[in-house]
């Protein structure tokens, strides 16, 4: 028998070449599902393909629709304008130092960071510290500064100070229903309590011997101020025999001074001087105050309590 033949319906292979195909009866597997779709024209495009055209169209209109950084630059300055305007107006201001009354605690030059938000929230301002407030009237010459464009602008977002602004920084010694006095060679006493003020006082300066005064009753919602440099200030002293009486009124305060900023290497924060937090030189009329709050406090406790007692009992 020949090599190759084969028995059966007479059909051969080409070249001798084995058959691999499996018998008509055998299941085939099923091939897999191919998604398509038409386009308009009503050809056909697999699913894949399709998909690839959808993320280059996607890509290509993102691109599209990226606009250049030169046209976002004028928002992006508004914004910043508008937080700027929101931080001065609500959380911080910067000022400048104008003057050497304050000195050595701050010097000519500096800037200092003024909180405005606690007043918010019903905060008066305390003794010993460095408050901002504006004139009560007549402690500022009446000098108007020439002003352009671009300084006002910048002056009322809160990015550059006011030379119109007629604002004073000073350092809160007394406050409303305090007494306060300095006779000469002497310390300031408040309600009767002697300061000791060598930790801020300018080296060399005595307490008020340029100008002793006392003793003064502060009035409710007034505030005694004075320079850390005292024979280089014209504070509350040097006003009594104005219409004020040399008071800040509290509603004056714009904030306090909580930290120098500028230049950087007198970074400090200002903190209150540790004689302000000493024993007995809180007045009558300041420690009532929280003890109005503590009774208010109570009768809540208090009601609860009796409710409370009166559940049990039934």
């Amino acid at each position: 028998m020949a090599v190759g033949a084969r028995s059966g319906s007479g059909d051969s292979d080409d070249g001798g070449e084995h058959d691999d195909r499996a018998p008509s009866g055998a299941e085939q597997p099923p091939a897999p599902p191919v998604e398509s779709t038409e386009r308009e024209d009503g050809s056909e495009v697999s699913g894949v393909s399709h998909r690839e055209q959808e993320k280059a169209e996607s890509d290509g209109r993102s691109e599209k629709n990226q606009r250049p950084f030169w046209k976002e630059l004028p928002l992006l300055i508004v914004v910043a304008l508008v937080l700027a305007l929101l931080i001065k107006t609500f959380l911080l201001q910067a000022f400048s130092i104008p003057s050497d009354s304050m000195q050595n605690t701050l010097q000519r030059g500096d800037r200092v960071l003024v909180d405005k938000l606690t007043p918010w929230f019903g905060s008066t301002p305390d003794r010993g510290e460095v408050v901002v407030f504006h004139d009560p009237g007549g402690w500022l010459p009446e000098v108007e500064v020439e002003e352009n464009v671009v300084q006002k602008a910048l002056s009322f977002v809160g990015l550059m100070p006011s030379g119109n602004e007629k604002d004073l920084i000073k350092r809160v010694i007394a406050v409303g229903g305090d007494t306060v006095e300095c006779k000469e060679n002497g310390s300031v006493r408040v309600n009767g309590k002697a300061l000791k003020e060598s930790e801020y006082l300018f080296p060399g300066n005595t307490p008020c011997n340029d100008k002793p005064f006392g003793p003064i009753k502060v009035p409710d919602g007034k505030l005694w101020v004075m320079g850390d440099h005292r024979q280089d200030s014209l504070d509350s002293r040097y006003h009594e025999t104005q219409p004020g009486g040399g008071f800040v009124p509290e509603e004056n305060v714009v904030g306090r001074a909580v930290v120098i900023a500028w230049p950087v290497n007198r970074w400090d924060a200002l903190s209150v001087p540790d004689t302000f937090s000493s024993q007995g030189l809180a007045g009558a009329a300041s420690t009532a105050v929280p003890g109005a709050f503590g009774l208010a406090g109570a009768v809540p406790f208090v009601l609860w309590r009796r409710r409370a007692r009166v559940r049990q009992a039934v």
